[in-house]
């Protein structure tokens, strides 16, 4: 195990449960100070008391990245707690109910863009806010393989909000690398959580599925998913500006 992290604030939203909480425990593993945000209070304890279990440091803040207030107030409650702040994976999303097109909800509709895209924003907004006075720091959006590198039918209005975080992501990179700000995104095919399962699926009817749909013949781990963002965070990739990291098994090779 190596000590990449060792001395850093690391910022994860939607850090209570699974890419999100594999990316935190990830970063304290290697020595990072962890902060885990998202809406639900119970799912962040969760996380901190695994990264405590393993003898890392990390705190929970509740936050709804949609709105500005909760936000900027997560980051300064971040420097406050720890003196600063690092890293920031904005791993907050959302699905709403499969629909064609034109029968999409208007509410969910707004509810899937304000997460998915305008929490997004928000969240980098005030954590490039802190870092370019701050000396830089380093930023991972996760956005999906739907979206900007592939389409499904049903799910037009979340590969929209995604292929936004993709172009947004690299929109932020040129604009903010002069102030030593590095930004890049991860985008994940389906991945062991809940979100890649159908409804009323099984475990087995899910692997089933996935030994057919993904060339690598399963679905993603989490843990693959963190990996690929600690690289992205860390030193080793610091000539890696505005990329975004597709990681499917194969499925848009």
């Amino acid at each position: 195990m190596t000590a990449r992290f060792t001395g850093k604030t690391v910022l994860v939203t939607g850090g209570g449960t699974g890419i999100g909480r594999a990316i935190a425990l990830a970063f304290a593993r290697e020595g990072a100070k962890v902060v885990v945000a998202g809406r639900r209070e119970e799912p962040l304890k969760e996380t901190v008391g695994h990264v405590e279990a393993e003898g890392g440091e990390a705190v929970a803040i509740t936050a709804d990245v949609t709105r500005a207030e909760d936000v900027r107030a997560l980051v300064e409650r971040t420097v406050e707690r720890f003196g600063g702040l690092d890293v920031a994976v904005n791993n907050v999303g959302m699905l709403t109910a499969p629909a064609k097109i034109a029968d999409i909800d208007e509410d969910d509709w707004d509810r899937l863009m304000d997460t998915n895209l305008k929490g997004i924003w928000l969240s980098m907004k005030y954590e490039i806010g802190h870092m370019r006075a701050h000396g830089g720091g380093a930023i991972v959006n996760i956005a999906s393989n739907l979206g900007a590198h592939m389409r499904l039918g049903t799910l037009g209005a979340y590969a929209t909000s995604k292929a936004a975080v993709s172009t947004l992501t690299r929109n932020a990179a040129r604009d903010h690398i002069g102030d030593g700000v590095r930004i890049n995104a991860v985008s994940p095919g389906p991945v062991e959580t809940p979100m890649s399962s159908r409804p009323g699926e099984s475990s087995l009817d899910k692997a089933e599925r996935m030994s057919r749909d993904v060339p690598v013949g399963r679905a993603g781990t989490p843990d693959e998913i963190a990996a690929a963002v600690l690289h992205l965070a860390s030193d080793e990739a610091g000539y890696t500006v505005g990329a975004d990291l597709v990681l499917d098994g194969g499925i848009t090779a």
